[in-house]
């Protein structure tokens, strides 16, 4: 493994950070980011009124694909991250089915996507949405086991949405959404995990910045067998999130925690940045548990750097 690490792993982080340099560079000065362009394309603007904030571009563009049947929405971030590294790892689950530890070294990645199943729908202002959201995480370098995949999550979410403009100590109440959410790695026996949750998430901005405040309840599992009893105490009751963008750049974290005496939780900062074009470099740093669900009561420390294709601004 430490083979492994000195000859592929560190120099292709410097291979990265040479790239990104030389992306950076090649940007002509002259031209300014997108956030300031006086005519950005498919945004109605009249002279009198301001720049629209970035949470207001994302929601034209939603509004503008609601009858246009080959446009499938970004829900979450969706990223490639060829370079993860966890200090803190969990073997146990992975040994028990493979015979060997867990890499530190990985692949991790995320897609997801939404689709707008109706609007207006009781009035106006409202939406109802139906949303899919896949984590990898990829033990491409385990050559000796045929590059498993180590853990898949999976996650459905059913929302109805309703938009405001209210104030709130400066901030906007732009959005409220009530969602149904359901949560698993889609094993089976003692490596299954999965639980269901009502949730509220109040989305809030201020200029560039988009706060997020979304407590949960979960809905009790009345079988005899519950995979995952204590979840709540690793996961918590709620998250949250905020990102800013400056620019063409963005910086970001998530934050839970359980609120009670054993103190759990976890913190997730997100950066990105443009390399060339449409192509934006993305770095991750998470430290807590619920990363995974079959590592939900392992606390993981991990470092990822990679490309996103979408984001939350």
């Amino acid at each position: 493994m430490q083979i492994f690490v000195k000859r592929f792993f560190f120099p292709s982080v410097l291979i990265f950070f040479i790239a990104l340099a030389q992306a950076l560079w090649a940007q002509s000065p002259d031209i300014a980011p997108e956030s300031t362009k006086k005519n950005e394309p498919g945004i109605p603007r009249e002279p009198d009124k301001p720049t629209p904030s970035p949470f207001e571009r994302r929601m034209v563009f939603e509004k503008r694909s609601e009858h246009n049947p080959f446009v499938i929405l970004p829900h979450k971030p969706t990223y490639f991250l060829p370079l993860t590294y966890n200090t803190s790892a969990n073997d146990e689950p992975f040994k028990r089915l493979t015979g060997d530890n867990v890499q530190p070294v990985e692949i991790k990645f995320q897609f997801s996507l939404k689709v707008l199943m109706m609007q207006k729908f009781f009035k106006k202002n409202n939406q109802l949405a139906f949303a899919y959201t896949q984590q990898s995480n990829w033990q491409a370098y385990q050559f000796q086991h045929s590059s498993p995949f180590r853990e898949t999550n999976y996650e459905a979410e059913l929302m109805f949405s309703f938009f405001n403009h209210s104030n709130f100590m400066g901030y906007k109440n732009r959005m409220t959404t009530l969602g149904l959410s359901h949560h698993s790695n889609g094993r089976a026996d003692n490596f299954s995990r999965s639980w269901n949750r009502f949730y509220i998430n109040f989305i809030f901005e201020k200029r560039n910045l988009l706060l997020s405040i979304k407590p949960w309840i979960r809905i009790p599992d009345k079988t005899k067998r519950d995979e995952n009893p204590d979840i709540e105490k690793f996961y918590g009751y709620g998250e949250i999130l905020a990102h800013y963008r400056l620019g063409d750049y963005t910086f970001g974290f998530v934050l839970r925690n359980n609120m009670r005496k054993n103190n759990k939780g976890a913190i997730q900062v997100d950066w990105t940045f443009p390399l060339y074009g449409k192509t934006n470099g993305y770095f991750q740093y998470f430290n807590g548990y619920g990363e995974t669900l079959i590592d939900y009561q392992n606390s993981t420390n991990r470092f990822g750097l990679g490309i996103i294709l979408t984001n939350w601004l």
